[in-house]
């Protein structure tokens, strides 16, 4: 087995595989009569022909360590995931190196955190840490295979220790 060390969700540290989505620093507006922040388009949403769809997904929360084996990833769109509590979820992805994943990288986020994946970017299963594992996912609606798998030979475990 292999260890990988979750480290902290950031947009720089994440930039690679997708979008941190979240309310830092100063709103980019202010509206509704001066009573809410507006943090305008921080997700780059990308889809190859169909539709925006919004679904909810209830996870079972998983503990640290963690044991994976499976990535997937969607060519032909990219995917959101949006908590809807504030709980901390673990986040895998995976360079592409010639159409199959390279070694993992593990993020676990914070509370308020979000994240939008590229489009065919290779990525562990929804993750969360605690119940309820309830999200809002936004992704690519419509006809194709949208989806690849792939596991690896071996066990990746993720353990913050």
């Amino acid at each position: 087995m292999r260890v990988l060390t979750p480290q902290p969700l950031t947009a720089q540290a994440f930039a690679p595989y997708g979008d941190v989505i979240e309310a830092a620093g100063d709103p980019d507006r202010i509206i509704n009569e001066g009573l809410c922040g507006r943090y305008h388009d921080l997700a780059q949403l990308d889809f190859a022909g169909g539709r925006v769809g919004i679904s909810m997904f209830n996870a079972e929360p998983r503990a640290l360590p963690y044991a994976f084996s499976l990535v997937e990833r969607h060519p032909e769109g990219s995917q959101a995931f949006v908590p809807l509590t504030p709980a901390p979820f673990l986040v895998i992805v995976a360079p592409d190196t010639g159409g199959t994943p390279g070694t993992p990288v593990a993020f676990l986020t914070a509370p308020g955190q979000a994240i939008n994946f590229h489009r065919g970017t290779w990525h562990g299963v929804l993750t969360p840490l605690a119940a309820p594992g309830l999200f809002a996912v936004v992704d690519r609606i419509g006809p194709g295979d949208n989806l690849e798998e792939y596991r690896f030979e071996e066990d990746f475990i993720v353990d913050p220790a």
